[in-house]
């Protein structure tokens, strides 16, 4: 599975914003471009600051759906989100776009980083497996807007 961690990957992630627009539609879900690109900042806080956006952890969770988080498998289309991901006010393209990026190559900076606080849903995780949840949150939304 592709990290986030990885060059390759993390410029890949960066030339598919590039090809975002505000014109860019949903080929499922409610959410529009610019609620996508804030609902996709929302992960990557968690990483950086610390942020738990109220979410709470519980065994079925942590047992059955941690590790679907970082393989190989694609997210399912009109998955549920945790009410703390939620985005149903309307976001300036450019301003979210822009922050995404920013929180993204944040993100990548870290890729030699060992000590990471646990996940407020998922708990410890490793390096890998954090840059793989990033990859796959970020990769599932891109392939809902077509790039």
């Amino acid at each position: 599975m592709k990290n986030l961690f990885e060059s390759d990957t993390y410029n890949t992630i960066l030339k598919r914003i590039a090809n975002l627009s505000p014109e860019s539609t949903a080929q499922w879900g409610k959410m529009n471009v610019g609620q996508m690109l804030n609902h996709c900042q929302k992960p990557i806080e968690i990483a950086l600051y610390n942020k738990d956006f109220g979410l709470k952890s519980n065994f079925l969770i942590r047992t059955f759906f941690k590790k679907s988080m970082y393989d190989d498998s694609a997210l399912r289309k009109n998955m549920p989100t945790p009410k703390g991901f939620k985005v149903a006010e309307p976001k300036d393209f450019s301003t979210e776009k822009e922050r995404l990026k920013s929180l993204i190559k944040s993100f990548h900076s870290l890729k030699n980083k060992k000590d990471w606080t646990p996940h407020p849903v998922f708990g410890n995780l490793t390096p890998e497996q954090w840059g793989k949840m990033q990859y796959k949150h970020l990769d599932h939304h891109f392939r809902q807007f077509g790039v």
